[in-house]
């Protein structure tokens, strides 16, 4: 018997969301909700450098104005950082993790990791941490993309769990939190995608079930640049809600209703939950997307 569907959105909260942010929580909160599943909020926010105050605040506010209804309590990564911990711990103790001391002005000039500090048995003072890559090939099927295969050794190499700086990567934060938090169901961008086999192996050797992988397309602007909190694209407008909420299901190739632009936010997802078809979700990772709002 299956699990009960448990579904997530996780911003970073370095900006307010954009258009590509509602395609991708309008997904996971779709396909969560047609299955009569949970759809958790986690606010990631492990990146002090990168976060802008009062953008958790915002992207609340703002889900809350587009009709969006999470279950239980929102969890912020910043509560979780000595687990995180714990982990990175157990995997340098039993050789799977290494401390390395290369710069970037060292590693410039190579695709992947080129294994300098593998066997140096270097010290973890001042050093970030890598784990070890095993040569084999990782892959999954996409409800969306389809198959999906990498090989770790040769093409992404010894990646880092904890930077130098002292602050966790994303790789082994996720991988720890959607275990944390039962999630059965991931759907987010497509940009992730080249991530998913990393994932993969770190659930593997944690000892984790595999969530089930649906990622959509990304947008990108007319200069072929994702929309990002890093491009500064426009963040989504409370006044516009019902008008963007129909744009992205348009993104994502769900019917709509020409008398849907006269509903209200949750009379508009109400409709889309009912009508939710993951088959018709443009197979394609990037879109361009021209209209501005």
């Amino acid at each position: 018997m299956p699990k009960p569907y448990i579904g997530r959105f996780a911003p970073t909260p370095s900006g307010g969301l954009h258009l590509g942010s509602l395609v991708a929580a309008l997904a996971s909160y779709l396909d969560a909700k047609a299955a009569n599943g949970k759809w958790l909020i986690r606010i990631e926010d492990i990146d002090p450098p990168r976060e802008v105050v009062g953008a958790t605040e915002n992207i609340l506010r703002t889900l809350e104005a587009y009709g969006f209804e999470w279950d239980g309590e929102i969890l912020y990564q910043s509560s979780r950082l000595a687990d995180y911990e714990l982990v990175i711990d157990k995997l340098f103790n039993n050789g799977l993790a290494y401390a390395c001391t290369c710069s970037r002005k060292q590693l410039e000039n190579y695709s992947i990791y080129p294994n300098f500090c593998r066997d140096a048995l270097k010290p973890r003072l001042d050093a970030a941490i890598r784990i070890r890559v095993p040569e084999l090939i990782y892959q999954f099927i996409d409800r969306v993309q389809g198959n999906f295969s990498q090989h770790l050794g040769q093409e992404v190499g010894d990646f880092i769990i904890k930077r130098r700086d002292g602050f966790f990567a994303y790789q082994l934060a996720v991988v720890l939190d959607d275990s944390e938090q039962g999630i059965t169901d991931i759907v987010r961008g497509a940009d992730l995608l080249d991530s998913t086999p990393r994932q993969l192996y770190l659930q593997e050797l944690l000892g984790f079930s595999m969530p089930k992988y649906l990622h959509v397309p990304i947008l990108l602007d007319v200069n072929g640049h994702k929309l990002s909190k890093t491009q500064c694209s426009p963040i989504l407008p409370i006044v516009e809600a019902s008008k963007l909420l129909i744009t992205a299901l348009e993104v994502l190739g769900q019917p709509v209703e020409t008398n849907l632009y006269k509903e209200t936010p949750q009379q508009i997802l109400n409709y889309a939950i009912t009508n939710w078809c993951v088959d018709l979700i443009p197979k394609n990772q990037f879109m361009v997307y021209t209209h501005p709002y």
